[in-house]
């Protein structure tokens, strides 16, 4: 039966590198956010950039669904930074009859920092596209960020 694996965690916590980890363990499909924003805008989106992610979020749920519906499992990496997005994702499914779990990907703030630093530092470089995490997009998401309860987690991934 397919399921359907929420991956939770900080701006470079390594959730797609985990995502890319259950891809090959579960045989599943990684549907992710970032993906699909830095292939359609690049690196610029603008001050559209929450509205054009909320729009694919709701693409890839119900993309999801018609993975799920021919027996493929889905691992959604898009970092599920609220209790209500959380909550939202989980609803969606269990509603749906379709097994959900969430990965929390936990890591110290010296960890984090440290991701965040080489992440940056990979990007300038050219060795990869991400987006630029500068301390308005770090202040940003730690103003959003809700780490999850023990009780909304099904796996604990401790990274550091």
């Amino acid at each position: 039966m397919a399921t359907v694996y929420l991956i939770c965690g900080k701006l470079c916590c390594g959730k797609s590198t985990y995502a890319k980890k259950l891809k090959r363990n579960h045989k599943a499909v990684v549907l992710s956010v970032d993906e699909i924003m830095l292939a359609v805008f690049g690196l610029y989106a603008g001050e559209k950039h929450d509205e054009y992610a909320a729009n694919v979020r709701t693409y890839l749920f119900e993309k999801s669904l018609e993975l799920i519906q021919t027996g493929v499992s889905v691992i959604l990496d898009w970092g599920f930074w609220t209790k209500a997005a959380r909550y939202e994702a989980k609803a969606f499914y269990r509603s749906r009859n379709i097994e959900c779990e969430l990965y929390y990907l936990d890591i110290s703030d010296e960890v984090w920092q440290a991701r965040i630093n080489q992440r940056n530092r990979s990007i300038m470089a050219g060795e990869t596209t991400a987006y630029i995490v500068d301390s308005a997009l770090a202040a940003k998401f730690e103003a959003k960020f809700e780490p999850p309860a023990k009780e909304e987690v099904d796996v604990w991934v401790s990274g550091g």
